[in-house]
């Protein structure tokens, strides 16, 4: 495990792609909902947002012109903020669909993009994420100066990360999210954890994430021993284990904050981040150069 005199790096999930108002009046859906959730964020202290975009049914979707105005409206108000979009195949399925945000230029080119490792099922849906596909996306990534945001959901995948490793597909350095609790993935217990975690290859930047009900247990642990955690309304609609009280994403944040503060851990700026994993100074310009 990770020491804890580390800065802690915060990855903040606002949006996902299942959370309906109706199950949460709170869930940000529109770009300027999404905005706004991001910069109350960034006031308490976030590394990396993690951004799904919706169309005006409120529907998943990977058009380019949506994430453009909402990484403007982050980068207008937060433009240090590290900015990763979504590739998923939950619901699209063509490459090209998924790969559209990638084609984004200047100065709303994201600098990181998930890349989910194999495909898998939710209780209700399955991501898939066939090996080309994940190739060919690792593949335009890497052609647009994007930093894969590896998602993990089991040993499998991590063998997988070690096969793309090899083949060159995949390449230092590594982020990922190690996210437990999925009914048909590792679960949120400290065995399970460790046999992931200790499968990562050397020097990979991980942050932990719980699924429903694992999030809050996970959220500890996270800070506690992981360099990382994920947080957020994507993974999580509830503040308690119980479901007595549906969260916002700013109260899943500051609870973050409240046990790193517990426990004297810092959160690591987006700035740092940059320094840290992309190596330069000026990451911005760098990274949005193309």
């Amino acid at each position: 495990m990770h020491p804890i005199c580390e800065p802690l790096v915060v990855n903040f999930v606002p949006t996902g792609m299942v959370p309906t108002r109706a199950m949460s009046p709170s869930v940000p859906l529109q770009p300027d909902e999404i905005i706004r959730d991001v910069v109350a964020a960034a006031e308490v202290g976030i590394t990396i947002v993690h951004l799904h975009a919706r169309d005006d049914r409120g529907q998943p979707t990977h058009r380019k012109d949506v994430y453009a105005r909402i990484i403007a409206g982050i980068r207008e108000q937060v433009p240090d903020l590290v900015i990763c979009v979504s590739t998923s195949g939950r619901k699209a399925k063509r490459f090209e669909e998924r790969a559209e945000p990638l084609e984004l230029k200047g100065d709303v080119k994201p600098d990181m993009a998930s890349l989910t490792l194999s495909s898998l099922n939710f209780p209700r849906q399955a991501s898939v994420n066939a090996p080309e596909t994940i190739a060919a996306l690792a593949g335009r990534m890497r052609d647009r100066g994007i930093v894969p945001e590896l998602e993990i959901f089991d040993l499998g995948m991590v063998n997988v990360l070690h096969y793309l490793l090899s083949r060159g597909v995949l390449q230092p350095p590594l982020y990922a999210n190690l996210l437990f609790g999925n009914l048909a993935g590792a679960q949120a217990d400290l065995l399970e954890i460790g046999a992931v975690a200790s499968r990562l290859p050397a020097g990979t930047i991980w942050s932990l994430a719980g699924i429903g009900a694992a999030q809050l247990p996970m959220s500890g642990i996270a800070v506690a021993a992981a360099p990382g955690v994920r947080v957020g309304l994507e993974d999580n609609l509830w503040f308690d284990s119980e479901r007595t009280r549906l969260a916002t994403n700013l109260q899943l944040v500051q609870r973050v904050h409240h046990v790193a503060h517990a426990l004297n851990r810092p959160v690591m700026d987006a700035a740092e981040f940059r320094r840290r994993f992309f190596h330069v100074d000026h990451g911005i310009r760098l990274a949005r150069a193309a």
